[in-house]
This record gives structure tokens, C-alpha cells and sequence, in this order.
């Protein structure tokens, strides 16, 4: 089993970047691919970038060129970098982890490990 716990969220203008940070422990294998969610407010779950294998990474097409993605195995860290923020980026936004392959792309169901979520703001 293992916990994950994101941070780095807060309140920015539009234009402007931040680097969410997910904390992985307890069983750490590398069989585990992560990938980070969203939920605006009304809205609901959707994926934004997730590892399909190790270092190769996919996005949804609303955060293209500006969300990457990354993995630091050794400090069982995950990292979503966003730059030129929009508004519509304002969310809650949170860290996942599927066991194994995946069989479809960016869908929530395909994970059932969950941080508690990072909230985003982003001004106009």
C-alpha cells in the first residue's frame, strides 16, 4: 500500500506557474505508474498528465505545452510543472497511482491510490 500526499498549490495570476509536488510512501515499487487529476468546481474528476510506462507521459489536450510531468525515483517524488496558467486551470487538483499498465489513458478508474488533493486558484 502506499500514501500519497500533494502540496504546492496556492493562488497565482493568470500567466503565471507553479510546481505541484506529490510525496509517494510506504510501498514504493516501481511497478506503479502516477499520473495527476483534476476537478474544477462544479466539474467533475478528469485527467491532466499521467506516465502510460516509465518516462513516457501523456496530457490532456487542455494543458498541452504548458503541464509537465515528471518522476524523481529517488526521492519517491511526483512533479506536475504548469506554466502560463489560466483560469480554467483552477482546481483541486490531485495525485494518483495505478498498479501495473493501464488499459485506457488519462481515466480515473484506472487508479486507486489518492492524495488528498492540492487546491490551484488562478486569477484573471
Amino acid at each position: 500500500q502506499i500514501q500519497l500526499v500533494e502540496s504546492g498549490g496556492g493562488s497565482v495570476q493568470s500567466g503565471g506557474s507553479l510546481t505541484l509536488s506529490c510525496t509517494i510512501s510506504g510501498r514504493t515499487d516501481d511497478g506503479y505508474l502516477y499520473a495527476w487529476f483534476r476537478q474544477r468546481p462544479g466539474g467533475e474528476r478528469e485527467g491532466v498528465a499521467c506516465f502510460v510506462e516509465p518516462g513516457d507521459a501523456r496530457y490532456a489536450e487542455s494543458v498541452k505545452g504548458r503541464f509537465t510531468i515528471s518522476q524523481d525515483n529517488a526521492k519517491n517524488m511526483v512533479y506536475l510543472v504548469m506554466h502560463n496558467l489560466k483560469p480554467e486551470d483552477t482546481a483541486m487538483y490531485y495525485c494518483a497511482a495505478a498498479w501495473g499498465s493501464l488499459q485506457n489513458v488519462l481515466k480515473d478508474y484506472e487508479y486507486n491510490h489518492w492524495g488528498q488533493g492540492t487546491r490551484v486558484t488562478v486569477s484573471s
